[in-house]
C-alpha cells in the first residue's frame, strides 16, 4: 500500500474511530479495498474480493460496512438503473463516465458545476444540494471488442 493510500485510510479509520465504530478486520479489509482499488465495485465485487480472507462474511456484512461508511461520509453509494449499487471512496467533487457495453466507470475531473447549480437555484427557488453528472459512451476495450 502507497504512504497516500495508508494516509487515507489512517483518517477513515480515525473518523470511523471518532464516531464510536469498531474497527473489525471485515470492516478494515472493505474499506482497505475501496481506498486502494478506488474503482466503483458492487458490494457482490468487494465480498467475492475478500471471501478467500474472510470465508465466513458473508454479502449483508459488507452491505451493512457499507452503509456504515456511507453515513460517516467515507463512500458514495451510485446507482444508475441496473439492480446494482456500487460505491465510491473518491469523495471529491469529481464525474463519471460509464460504458453502455460493459458498465465500466471511469472517474474525470472537470470544473465543478457551481455556477450551473446557483442558476436552478436563481431559476427555480430550489435550495440546491448537490448534482451529479453522467456521461455515457463505449469505452476503449468494448470498442476494440466490437472491431475484431
Amino acid at each position: 500500500m502507497m504512504a497516500m493510500e495508508k494516509n487515507r485510510l489512517n483518517q477513515a479509520i480515525d473518523k470511523l474511530k471518532s464516531t464510536g465504530v469498531r474497527m473489525t478486520p471485515q470492516r478494515y479489509a472493505i474499506l482497505e479495498f475501496l481506498l486502494t482499488s478506488m474503482g466503483h465495485p458492487t458490494a457482490d465485487e468487494i465480498y467475492r474480493a475478500l471471501e478467500d480472507k474472510f470465508p465466513n462474511m458473508s454479502v449483508a456484512t459488507v452491505y451493512n460496512n457499507l452503509r456504515v461508511f456511507k453515513e460517516a461520509g467515507l463512500v458514495r453509494e451510485l446507482t444508475y438503473g441496473d439492480a446494482s449499487s456500487r460505491f465510491d471512496a473518491n469523495m471529491e467533487e469529481h464525474y463519471h463516465i460509464i460504458c453502455r457495453e460493459c458498465g465500466r466507470i471511469v472517474d474525470f475531473d472537470y470544473p465543478s458545476l457551481v455556477d450551473v447549480e446557483k442558476e436552478a437555484a436563481r431559476k427555480t427557488g430550489f435550495r440546491v444540494e448537490n448534482h451529479r453528472m453522467e456521461i455515457y459512451g463505449v469505452c476503449a476495450e468494448c470498442q476494440n471488442e466490437k472491431a475484431v
